[in-house]
């Protein structure tokens, strides 16, 4: 990436991680519930858009474009297939992997486009949108950023990145619905695990890690963690394979000008 796009990309998260975290940061006393601010509504999706025209825009040439819509079109599929039933989640498999071949950059962008195209597929178009959009970008990322390793150790780093970033997905997805809950009923539970407003930030963030721990952690983000570590396991290293191949022809990271004024095409990431 180049620097103003990892600017870019910075300022998004920053504001990402606002629109997610800020009911902890409220204390109002004389409120029962709470509403996202509109301009929330209005301003999330407006700067992931404008984070995939900056890292779309001279960083990915036709060939990476093409892989980048044949992996999200795959995706799509297979989170048609898989619906996050019970947990079970495939959509984070390729987004890792493509991540890890092509770069932060084009992670990022994948997990964007999968999650977009994949809710229109399912029918999962709503507010939530893009919230799930932000955070898989997050996850491929995230997989551009990984450490050297080859063979076996790679595919154990992977696989283990692909169980921690399920468990923080749900949490962070968790994070965006809850304070809007009237009221949490659990049967066999009778501690409150509602948002309060006019509780500290402390109390609300016990309140909330129990709510996630109950309702997610040990049911559907488990099953997501393990699908996600399995489909990485048994089918990472064949998939690498092409994906690497296909890295070799495509410019992913843009381009730096030469010293006669000429640009010059940067290959593929190290480490990818």
């Amino acid at each position: 990436m180049t620097a103003r796009s990892a600017l870019i990309l910075t300022i998004a998260s920053v504001i990402g991680v606002i629109t997610l975290v800020w009911p902890l940061l409220l204390n109002d006393p004389g409120s029962t519930r709470v509403q996202p601010p509109f301009v929330f509504l209005a301003l999330l999706p407006l700067v992931v858009a404008v984070v995939l025209a900056e890292l779309a825009q001279g960083g990915l040439d036709p060939r990476a474009l093409a892989v980048l819509g044949v992996l999200t079109a795959i995706d799509a599929v297979l989170r048609g297939v898989s619906a996050g039933t019970g947990g079970v989640e495939l959509v984070f498999f390729l987004i890792i992997l493509g991540g890890r071949v092509y770069g932060p950059a084009f992670g990022f962008v994948l997990g964007c486009t999968s999650l977009f195209v994949s809710a229109l597929v399912t029918a999962g178009v709503g507010p939530w949108l893009p919230y799930q959009m932000l955070c898989s970008a997050w996850i491929g990322l995230g997989a551009g950023l990984l450490p050297r390793a080859r063979g076996r150790k790679e595919i154990a780093l992977l696989a283990t990145y692909g169980v921690v970033v399920s468990y923080l997905y749900g949490l962070l997805l968790n994070l965006q619905g809850w304070p809007l809950l009237a009221g949490v009923s659990i049967p066999g539970h009778h501690e409150q695990l509602a948002f309060d407003p006019a509780a500290s930030l402390g109390e609300n963030l016990v309140v909330f890690l129990k709510y996630t721990l109950i309702t997610s952690t040990t049911s559907y983000d488990t099953v997501r963690a393990i699908t996600t570590a399995v489909a990485i396991t048994v089918l990472g290293g064949a998939v690498l394979t092409p994906l690497r191949r296909a890295a070799r022809r495509a410019t992913v990271t843009g381009t730096v000008t030469g010293s006669v004024g000429e640009s010059a095409v940067v290959g593929p990431p190290a480490g990818s």
